[in-house]
């Protein structure tokens, strides 16, 4: 190493890249870092009373709902379900959660409902 050369690669003992030497725009990096993990851990929270196994079923527009209004007032702004979807995509296996067709079909049939005869009838006092 020859005169400068090393100097590049340490200042008073410390690597050029070492995170005490981080360039002032990694400060931005970091509140954003900061606010994902922020982010994430209200999410796992709201998880707590939305859990994600309903998220399967017929609640799950529900639970996404609930997901949204959660982090919405966690934080002041409006979350998309897709917004909040990504962020379950960290944690879960979303394909693992889409409706079987077995599902679909049982939530498609429709059936005639009609009342019994007996509600019909007066009883007598």
């Amino acid at each position: 190493m020859e005169g400068g050369e090393g100097r590049d690669e340490e200042q008073d003992g410390m690597s050029v890249h070492s995170p005490c030497n981080a360039p002032p725009s990694s400060a931005s990096s970091l509140r954003k870092e900061q606010s994902q993990v922020e982010l994430e851990l209200r999410l796992l929270e709201a998880l707590e009373i939305y859990p994600p196994a309903k998220l399967r079923g017929i609640h799950r527009h529900f639970v996404l709902y609930g997901l949204m209004e959660f982090l919405r007032r966690s934080f002041g702004r409006h979350f998309s379900p897709s917004d909040v979807l990504q962020l379950l995509d960290r944690f879960y296996d979303l394909e693992m959660l889409k409706p079987d067709d077995d599902d679909a079909e049982i939530l498609n049939q429709e059936e005639d409902f009609s009342l019994p005869q007996s509600y019909f009838i007066k009883e007598e006092s």
